[in-house]
């Protein structure tokens, strides 16, 4: 395993994270799985004996359920690893069941530390944004729960690059905690963070946590122009993430069986290890129903694309050239800092357009 210093923290984290997202398979949740407490505790085990030491769950994963079977699985070892939660989705019928209030934040805290059997949450994401709420009430909560000892870091998950610059520059103003961290979905099918979200992670010193790096499964090789397994998720009508353009991934799938074919290797290392190779990267959330799973995975921490594996990935996949970058690369290249690169590296071999 690979351990990389989380944004401009002192927290070391392993490359690959453990996601909780399949326990409990409560209501919805049982499209992906719903393992229970002993296959929790197996698959736990051996990922912390193959190096990972951070986990992560929400406090809407199964309605709790994925907290409390976490921490049941964990143990006696709760205490020594890293654990990540997060709050703001609905987890109730009230009006004040959602959101980033104080009244919300620090209810939702202290009963995630009870189903985790925890007196602390390592990284506490704010899972999405709320316009409603103002930034510095929620940052005043998460202040006070830090200052409980309750929280250790704070992240932002699915913010835009806006909402990830106010609330940055009124923790700034304010003396407020700041964002260590940011956890997104980030894919070669699934580019879109490029034009502001790694920028902003390499100008503000923000790690970059990945959800669902193989898109729900897409990219690990089970899926393809003529095959798709009857038991996934997406077979069970889950919908997440969209796949706006069914050609594009086909074709960005048969360049990684390409590359997977030549270096001997899974499909689902090769999109990994991709992933792993772009800026401000700290870690990808992998889930998984078998220890075999997470073994193939894991093996992506070593697997070192060379510049024409690259190159063939980012050529199949790259987004589209929005404004105004297209016109920064006509007129701003020789003025780009390393944040400015995080995007416009993908389009060099460009002339002017």
């Amino acid at each position: 395993m690979q351990y990389r210093t989380l944004g401009r923290s002192g927290l070391k984290v392993s490359t690959i994270a453990m996601g909780t997202f399949s326990f409990g398979g409560v209501g919805g949740f049982a499209k992906v799985a719903s393992q229970g407490v002993d296959e929790a505790r197996r698959l736990v085990d051996f990922c912390i004996d193959k190096g990972v030491n951070l986990f992560d769950t929400a406090n809407m994963y199964s309605l709790g359920r994925s907290e409390e079977i976490l921490g049941e699985a964990l143990g006696a070892k709760r205490n020594d690893v890293l654990i990540s939660s997060k709050a703001r989705m609905r987890i109730g019928e009230g009006p004040n069941d959602e959101g980033v209030s104080r009244y919300h934040l620090i209810r939702e805290c202290e009963r995630s530390l009870k189903r985790l059997q925890r007196d602390h949450i390592d990284i506490y994401f704010m899972h999405e944004w709320d316009g409603t709420t103002p930034i510095d009430e929620m940052l005043s909560a998460l202040d006070t729960l830090r200052q409980q000892g309750k929280i250790r870091y704070i992240g932002c998950s699915n913010y835009s690059g806006w909402h990830i610059m106010k609330a940055l520059g009124i923790a700034d103003m304010k003396n407020l905690p700041r964002f260590i961290t940011q956890q997104i979905h980030y894919t070669l099918e699934a580019r879109e963070a490029e034009y502001e979200l790694l920028p902003i992670s390499v100008d503000q010193g923000l790690g970059v946590m990945v959800w669902s790096p193989l898109a729900a499964g897409l990219l690990s090789g089970a899926f393809g122009r003529n095959k798709a397994p009857s038991d996934s998720r997406q077979a069970a009508g889950w919908t997440e993430p969209p796949i706006r353009d069914t050609e594009r991934l086909w074709a960005i799938t048969d360049v990684l069986e390409e590359i997977a074919a030549k270096r001997g290797v899974s499909v689902a290392q090769v999109s990994l290890a991709w992933t792993l190779s772009r800026p401000a990267i700290s870690t990808l959330v992998v889930g998984g129903l078998s220890e075999a799973q997470f073994a193939d995975n894991i093996a992506a921490v070593d697997l070192q694309l060379d510049d024409e594996d690259l190159q063939k990935l980012n050529h199949v996949s790259r987004p589209p050239y929005i404004y105004p970058y297209w016109h920064q690369h006509n007129f701003a290249a020789d003025r780009f800092s390393p944040a400015d690169r995080a995007l416009h590296d993908a389009y060099v071999d460009l002339g002017a357009i």
